[in-house]
Formats: C-alpha cells, structure tokens, sequence
C-alpha cells in the first residue's frame, strides 16, 4: 500500500482530524510518565504503539511482544484504524534490541524463557512484515537487534539526524537475527554483510542512505519551527492534491495563497527570513492544537468568481 493510497484510506476522517494526527506523531516522545513497559493507544485514526522502558533503552522482553501481537492484529483487522505507529519512548533509543540478559540468566535458571522469546519475536517480525495497514517506524535514536525487527519489516521507516542502526550480535556470540538473513544481503553491493560481520554502526543519513530507513527528516528543524497554520494547510494540500488534476491542484492553491496574503503569518516569516533576518519569527497561532478548523478551512474556500480560470 503507498502513500495514496494511505491517504485514501484515511479520506473517511475530515481533513483537519487527519493533519492533527500526522504531525502530532512526527513529533518525538521525550517522555512519558506511565509505568506500562509498552504504551498502545488509539489517537484519531492510528493505533500507537510506544516502547516504553527509556532506563533500558526501551530493550524488547517478552512481556512486550506478548501485548505488541495481539494489538498489532486487532487494529490490522479494525476498519477504523488506518494505520500503525511505533515509537520508543525517552530520546535516546528507538529500541537497543532484545533483553538479552534476561535471556541468558533464565538459561542458567533452567527456565525456557528463550524458546519463547525468540519463537514470538519471530513471529511479531513476520506480522509486522505481512500487516495489511500502513506500518511506521520512527527509530529516532538507538536502532539494534530485536529494534531492527520491530522497524525493519514494515512499510514505513523514518530515520532522525540522532538514528544509530547497528545489528552487533556477533560481538555476543549470537548473528544478526530478527529476519537479518532477509533484508541484509538485499541492501545494496556487500553493505549487509559488512554491517553483520562487523557490527558497524550507521548513523543519522546514513542509515537511509543505506536504504534501511525509507526516509529522513531532522528531529529539531522539521517541523518545531515552521509555521503551525502553514504545516496543517501544507499537510491537507498534499492529502487532496493526490486525487486532483493540475488544474485543480493549481485553484486549490490560489485559493490558499489568498489566504495566506490576508493572514499574519507569511507577511512575518517575510520579516523574520529576508528583512529583520532574526530567523525568529512569531506566529500567530505558536501551536499546531490553536489552529482551529475554521482557519484551516478558510485557506480552501472558493473565491467566488475570483477564483482562478484556465
């Protein structure tokens, strides 16, 4: 499924509900306060998922596969659920990989812990691979083993200038697992099987250069500074233009052109960028939850018999 279709599927919410949704979680999580190691929550339309143990790098234990399947299958199976987010929770670490402690204590306590583990491990990377709903993986931060197999396999990988990739388990006696003999030797030249016998570590660009992200944005510069009315029309732009022609994607924007010479924030950005050149511009509204749906409808509003002709 791409990103048309994506957006097709997400057509049954209004437009500002869907843009609301979609920038919320291009944003980072710096912290949560819940307890739960793993946090899954529906927010409009998208079933999040949240790596939740930041003191452990968000390390993957078999508790948190066992509550990831099952919501993963639920909301693949639900029609109002459009689609799947997982983030790691903290700043430092999308996942650092499996508890693997854990694992090798319990193989001294004579405990099966690790035939479990890694069968449902496997398992959840094969449901993540075969998810019928779009997938997205933001590995912001620290992205290892068992954190390759919850970001890797899905359709949707969204690597930050802080991404650190690195499958190191031959340092540990181990080898690259999580579907490592898949998707490695189909990275570009030997590059996978550089990565699994050495363990070395991509960092920021380069993880999508590699093409193990499927894309790149800056955590601090895309979207914190930019206009939060520019950022919600931008998004419904690009959402309705998918289904229009040239010609009604050149009215539609004539009509938010308009808008935006009527409104506060172009004519400040002009200030801020090109005259006072302080690249601190003061928007009006400051944040993406003040740009009330009226607003954002005002920018597509037919003009009437100002509205452009060909």
């Amino acid at each position: 499924m791409g990103l048309r279709e994506m957006w097709r599927l997400m057509s049954r919410f209004n437009s500002s509900r869907r843009t609301n949704i979609i920038l919320q979680h291009l944003r980072m999580s710096k912290h949560t306060d819940a307890a739960a190691e793993v946090l899954l929550e529906r927010k409009g339309c998208a079933g999040v998922i949240t790596l939740n143990r930041p003191k452990f790098l968000n390390a993957l234990n078999l508790s948190m596969i066992r509550q990831i399947y099952p919501q993963l299958k639920k909301w693949e199976q639900d029609p109002e659920t459009f689609l799947i987010i997982i983030k790691g929770a903290g700043g430092k670490a999308f996942c650092a990989g499996g508890d693997i402690r854990v694992i090798s204590e319990a193989r001294k306590a004579n405990q099966k812990i690790a035939q479990d583990f890694f069968r449902e491990e496997y398992m959840l990377n094969n449901a993540i691979d075969s998810c019928q709903k779009p997938y997205i993986a933001l590995i912001h931060g620290i992205t290892m083993g068992g954190g390759v197999g919850l970001s890797v396999h899905g359709q949707f990988r969204v690597a930050t200038e802080k991404s650190l990739f690195a499958m190191p388990e031959t340092a540990i006696g181990l080898f690259p697992d999580v579907g490592g003999g898949y998707f490695l030797p189909r990275l570009q030249g030997k590059l996978g099987c550089f990565l699994a016998l050495t363990g070395f570590r991509l960092k920021g660009r380069d993880v999508y250069a590699a093409g193990i992200a499927t894309h790149f944005v800056d955590s601090e510069k895309v979207i914190n500074k930019m206009s939060p009315t520019s950022l919600k029309i931008t998004l419904r732009q690009l959402m309705e233009g998918s289904s229009k022609t040239l010609q009604e994607v050149l009215t539609m924007e004539y009509r938010m052109s308009q808008a935006c010479m009527r409104g506060h924030d172009f004519h400040e950005g002009v200030r801020a960028v090109l005259i006072d050149k302080d690249q601190s511009p003061k928007w009006k509204p400051a944040d993406l939850k003040e740009v009330t749906d009226e607003a954002l409808n005002n920018h597509f509003k037919s003009l009437g018999s100002n509205d452009l002709k060909f």
